[in-house]
């Protein structure tokens, strides 16, 4: 049976991600904070929890994210709280850097593999026309750069190995429940597009940025 690992599965994207996956057969791991202690933002945690995994892995899904770290998303530049600002980078930006840089012993180095890590389409600069939600959009943006750079570093080993930023649209969740005038999507349907999307991509695609319909998200 082939193995999947969802990162962030107690979460409410995670969740309905873990619960596809394993729909569709795989044999699913899921690490969270609030059930196996793994706090994305430490190194030493990170090394140590995932270091007693057994791979490979054909599926990792990194889901964890924070919209503004028990805040607000800033509307304005002097809105910015320069110690949230990097409690919120430390977990969309750094946490998923070092879920990648664990990587490479777990996925299989002579059959395909596809990493799924959470993005938004608020951090496509490219996107951007109305502005504010700086810290959020900032650390989305640098998320990209990290997830497109270890594309390039896992494909060195891992040759049939996609891995890709993903945006999920606007989905029920904790995370949203004050997010209004977007439309919403439930978790478990978020789930089925993003694994629709990321099951179906090839190697060429590594490194690129999808949203949940399979369209490119400008950076």
């Amino acid at each position: 049976m082939k193995k999947a690992l969802v990162i962030g599965a107690s979460g409410g994207i995670g969740a309905a991600i873990a619960q596809e996956l394993d729909t569709r057969g795989f044999a699913v791991t899921g690490l969270s904070r609030s059930v196996d202690g793994l706090d994305v933002t430490d190194a030493q945690s990170v090394a140590r929890i995932m270091s007693a995994l057994d791979g490979p892995f054909e599926v990792v899904f990194v889901a964890v994210g924070t919209l503004a770290a028990g805040g607000t998303p800033e509307k304005t530049l002097a809105a910015i709280d320069p110690a949230r600002m990097l409690d919120v980078y430390a977990v969309n930006a750094v946490g998923p850097a070092l879920i990648l840089a664990q990587l490479e012993r777990l996925l299989p180095k002579d059959a395909p593999s596809f990493v799924g890590v959470l993005s938004a389409r608020v951090g496509s600069i490219g996107d951007n026309k109305m502005g504010g939600w700086y810290s959020y959009r900032a650390s989305k943006a640098a998320a990209n750069q990290i997830i497109h750079g270890a594309a390039i570093e896992l494909g060195r080993k891992c040759k049939q190995a996609a891995v890709v930023a993903l945006h999920p649209g606007t989905v029920e969740t904790a995370f949203t429940k004050n997010y209004k005038g977007h439309k919403m999507v439930p978790a478990p349907e978020a789930a089925r597009n993003l694994c629709h999307v990321l099951l179906g991509l090839t190697p060429a695609e590594s490194g690129a940025f999808f949203d949940y319909s399979g369209e490119a998200v400008p950076w």
